[in-house]
C-alpha cells in the first residue's frame, strides 16, 4: 500500500510538473507575441513621428517664405502710400 501511494504521488507530481512546463511555454509564447506586436507598434509610431517632423520642417520653411513675402508687401505698400501722399500734397498745392 505504501508503495502504491508513493507511485500515485509520483505520478501526480510528474503530471503537475508537465502541466507547469506546458503553461510556462504558453506564457513564453504569449510574451514573445506581445513583444513582437510592441516592436511593430513602436516602428509605426516612429514612422509617423518622422512624417510629423518632415511636415513641421515644411511648415517652418513655408512660414519663413510667408514672412518674407509679408515684409515685401509691407515695404511696397509703404512706398505706394508715400508716392500717393506726395502726389496728393502736390495736387493740393496746385489747387490752392
Amino acid at each position: 500500500m505504501k508503495n502504491t501511494c508513493k507511485t500515485f504521488l509520483l505520478l501526480i507530481l510528474i503530471a503537475t510538473l508537465s502541466s507547469c512546463n506546458d503553461l510556462s511555454k504558453n506564457v513564453e509564447e504569449k510574451l514573445n507575441d506581445l513583444n513582437n506586436k510592441a516592436e511593430h507598434l513602436d516602428s509605426l509610431v516612429n514612422s509617423e513621428l518622422d512624417k510629423v517632423k518632415s511636415l513641421d520642417s515644411i511648415i517652418n520653411v513655408e512660414g519663413k517664405k510667408i514672412n518674407k513675402f509679408d515684409s515685401l508687401v509691407n515695404k511696397s505698400s509703404s512706398k505706394i502710400d508715400s508716392l500717393v501722399n506726395e502726389k496728393l500734397k502736390s495736387l493740393n498745392k496746385n489747387i490752392n
